[in-house]
C-alpha cells in the first residue's frame, strides 16, 4: 500500500514538473510573438505632437494664445485635424477601475469649450484641418477665451492632433494617430488639495503574462477629493535582513497625476528578483499631505520547488494518516 502510494506521488510529480517546463517553453513563444506585435504598432506610428502638457494659469474673461507643433515622421503626406476633447476618467463597473476617457464632461472640463484653433484662412474654429509632408513640421496655434466667470479648481482638457489619412496592414488592420498635448488649468478660485489613500498591499506573484518567475507587487488606491489635479507617489524599498537594499523605486517612476474626482491605482513592482532568499518590503504612498506606509516579510522561492514542497507535504501527510490507521488496526486486533 505505502510503495503503490509513493509510486503514484513520484508519477504526479514528474508530471507536474514536466508541465512547468512546457509552460516555460509556451509563455517564451507568446513572449516573441508580442515582441513581433509591439515593432508592428510602432511601425505604423507617423505622427508626433511636442510639446505634451501645459499649464495655465486661468483668470476670468482673459485670452490666452500659444501653439503646439505636429511633426510627420512617415513616408507620406499625412493630413490631420486638430480639436479639444475633456480629459477626464470614466468608473468603469466592469474592473471596478477608473478608465481614461474624452467624451465624459464635468465641471472640471469646461476648457474644452473655450479652446478654438486657428486654421489656414487665419480664422478660429473648433476643429480646423492641416496637411504635413514627410520629415517636416508644421505649427498650430490656438486660443483659450475664458468666460467672465470660471469654476473655481482645476480645467483639464487634451488638444488632439487626429490623422485621417490611415494606413492599413497586411493583416487588415487600419490604423491611425491621435497624439494629444494636455492643458492643465488652475483658476484664480479658491484651491483645494485633499486626497484619501486606500486599500494598500505588497503581494506576491508567480506569473506576470510573460514568465514564470518571483515578482514583488505593490499598489494602492489615491483618491483626489479637492478640485484641483496633484502628483501621487509610490515607493517600494526591499532590503535584506542585515539591512542591504536590493530595490527601492527609482525617483523618475512611481509617481501619477489624478485630477478631481478620480481614484487611481499607484503601483510599482519589483521584477529583478533572486531566486531565493528573505526580504523586508516596505510600501510608502503619499499624496498632497497625506502619508500611508505598509511593510512585510516575503519568503521567495522558486514555483516549482514550491510546488515540489506541496507534493512532498502532501506525501508526509497522508502516510502519517496511513500510520495511524494501521495502529489502530494493530491496537482492535489486540483487544480482540
Amino acid at each position: 500500500m505505502k510503495k503503490s502510494l509513493l509510486k503514484i506521488s513520484c508519477i504526479a510529480l514528474t508530471l507536474m514538473l514536466g508541465t512547468i517546463f512546457c509552460n516555460y517553453k509556451t509563455v517564451f513563444a507568446e513572449e516573441s510573438t508580442n515582441a513581433e506585435e509591439s515593432e508592428v504598432q510602432k511601425a505604423s506610428t507617423s505622427i508626433s505632437i511636442t510639446p505634451v502638457s501645459k499649464i495655465l494659469k486661468l483668470e476670468p474673461s482673459t485670452e490666452y494664445k500659444d501653439s503646439f507643433t505636429v511633426t510627420n515622421n512617415g513616408s507620406e503626406t499625412m493630413e490631420f485635424e486638430v480639436y479639444a476633447a475633456p480629459y477626464s476618467y470614466v468608473f468603469s463597473e466592469d474592473d471596478n477601475e477608473y478608465r481614461l476617457g474624452f467624451s465624459n464632461e464635468t465641471a472640471y472640463t469646461q476648457i474644452t469649450r473655450w479652446i478654438t484653433f486657428k486654421d489656414t484662412n487665419g480664422n478660429y474654429v473648433k476643429n480646423p484641418r492641416f496637411k504635413v509632408e514627410p520629415g517636416e513640421s508644421t505649427k498650430v496655434s490656438y486660443r483659450i477665451s475664458t468666460p467672465f466667470s470660471i469654476p473655481d479648481g482645476g480645467q483639464y482638457a487634451v488638444l488632439f492632433a487626429h490623422t485621417l489619412s490611415a494606413t492599413v496592414l497586411s493583416n487588415g488592420i487600419r490604423t491611425e494617430a491621435s497624439p494629444g498635448l494636455i492643458v492643465y488649468g488652475r483658476s484664480s478660485g479658491e484651491t483645494i488639495n485633499s486626497a484619501e489613500i486606500n486599500n494598500l498591499e505588497i503581494r506576491q506573484t508567480f506569473n506576470d503574462g510573460q514568465e514564470t518567475k518571483n515578482i514583488i507587487n505593490a499598489s494602492a488606491k489615491v483618491k483626489n477629493t479637492g478640485n484641483v489635479d496633484f502628483m501621487a507617489y509610490g515607493k517600494l524599498k526591499v532590503t535584506g535582513l542585515f539591512g542591504v537594499t536590493y530595490y527601492e523605486t527609482p525617483s523618475s517612476e512611481g509617481m501619477i497625476s489624478i485630477i478631481p474626482e478620480t481614484e487611481l491605482t499607484v503601483s510599482d513592482k519589483w521584477e529583478k528578483t533572486p531566486y531565493f532568499g528573505i526580504f523586508n518590503a516596505t510600501w510608502t504612498v503619499t499624496a498632497t499631505d497625506k502619508t500611508e506606509t505598509i511593510s512585510m516579510v516575503i519568503l521567495i522561492l522558486p514555483a516549482p520547488i514550491i510546488i515540489l514542497l506541496i507534493l512532498l507535504l502532501t506525501i508526509i501527510a497522508i502516510w502519517i494518516i496511513l500510520m495511524v490507521r494501521k495502529r489502530k488496526e494493530r491496537r482492535s486486533r489486540y483487544l480482540v
